[in-house]
């Protein structure tokens, strides 16, 4: 019996700015990993770590056509991203309200 295949988690996904950058070109278009790795200064196996990185978190998807493999965006998991950051909204929203009440008041 095999070992369950680690899921990495989508925060540490993202983290990287490499992975952000791809996350960002399948937004647009399906894309094969030539193609993808055209827009990196990495090789095709760099290019390929980061994509079975994302993949693993459930980011991208992927499927074989011909002899070429299409890597396609699965938004789903940022939810939790989401999620995440609208925790911090209210926290951001009352820092800004009280900056501008400063603000405005010192200029009175």
């Amino acid at each position: 019996m095999g070992s369950p295949a680690l899921k990495h988690d989508v925060f540490q996904a993202i983290a990287d700015p490499t992975r952000r950058k791809v996350l960002k070109l399948l937004a647009d278009q399906d894309m094969a990993i030539v193609a993808i790795s055209e827009c990196f200064p990495l090789s095709r196996t760099a290019v390929n770590k980061h994509l079975h990185i994302l993949s693993a978190a459930g980011l991208v998807s992927s499927e074989k056509i011909g002899r070429e493999t299409r890597y396609r965006l699965q938004p789903e998991p940022l939810a939790e991203v989401r999620e995440w950051l609208s925790f911090f909204e209210a926290y951001w929203d009352d820092k800004l309200e009280l900056l501008k009440s400063y603000v405005e008041n010192d200029m009175d």
